[in-house]
């Protein structure tokens, strides 16, 4: 699959996606064949082994980007404080997929606060080259365009670090009306929109609204930035999650559509849409 920017989903594997991913010999195959970039969530939660990542790096094209998730006990148990050592263990085994590793997540919890900046430059400038991250924010005083945001922002332009976007505003527009959609909602977080520009690729996480349809408004404005990144010759970091794990490729086959009308130039997604037949009995 050959797109001019990033567009991935959360994870790589849904049971819903089986019909509708190309053949390959594993769910990591048949998803990169069809998009080009993932959120390591699963390092955020258990580290895989090394072994583990040789196998992730021999499934996958050389253009594809992996952006892993520092684990939590290191971004959000220790508010990076924690000890170089774990860090670098972390590192080392991530090590096989060095030349197919994007940015790193690093996704702050909202108990990070502007007390907590020098960990994230002390963390940030240890890392070893080439290897960087991306950071999300989520404490508040980090979006009241205040002196705590503008040490932030001052920081992550200093290194030339992109600040994640994350916009949840579909989702919070949608009604609580479902299980899926409360606990969503209960677990993303409701933050206003900030971007910083950067020349480092940007960074989109988008939280859809459960209706697929009623998410075409809110795709709209990023259709035409997006957009205009590409045409600059920027490749961003697009990732679409819905409240339903299982129907974030059709969003990213909705979003892809809508940028491709921008864009006409744009490959669409190679994906089965055809719906399976009911069974006769």
């Amino acid at each position: 699959m050959t797109l001019p920017y990033f567009l991935g989903c959360p994870q790589w594997q849904h049971p819903t996606w089986n019909a509708r991913l190309p053949a390959g010999a594993s769910p990591l195959e048949r998803y990169s064949r069809v998009l080009n970039c993932v959120e390591g969530n699963t390092t955020f939660y258990a580290t895989p082994t090394r072994e583990q990542c040789r196998q992730w790096r021999a499934q996958v094209p050389d253009d594809f980007r992996f952006l892993f998730k520092f684990p939590r006990q290191i971004s959000h148990d220790q508010l990076l404080a924690g000890p170089r050592a774990e860090v670098q263990a972390f590192l080392d085994i991530v090590a096989p997929l060095e030349d197919v590793l994007g940015p790193f997540l690093l996704q702050l919890p909202a108990s990070f606060g502007p007390e907590h900046l020098g960990n994230l430059w002390r963390f940030i400038d240890a890392l070893p080259a080439p290897l960087t991250c991306t950071v999300e924010v989520r404490h508040g005083a980090f979006f009241n365009k205040g002196e705590a945001e503008r040490a932030l922002n001052r920081g992550l332009r200093e290194r030339n670090i992109a600040r994640v976007c994350l916009d949840s505003r579909a989702l919070f527009a949608a009604a609580p009306d479902s299980e899926t959609t409360r606990d969503a909602q209960r677990k993303k977080p409701q933050v206003p929109v900030h971007l910083l520009p950067v020349d480092a690729p940007p960074v989109i996480r988008y939280i859809g609204h459960p209706d697929l349809e009623t998410n075409r408004r809110f795709l709209a404005p990023w259709v035409d930035r997006v957009g205009t990144w590409i045409e600059e010759g920027r490749r961003p970091f697009v990732f679409m999650h819905m409240p339903e794990k299982g129907d974030a490729l059709s969003i990213a086959a909705l979003w892809n559509r809508l940028l491709g009308e921008r864009l006409p130039q744009l490959q669409a997604l190679e994906l089965d849409e055809k719906k399976p037949q009911m069974g006769l009995f």
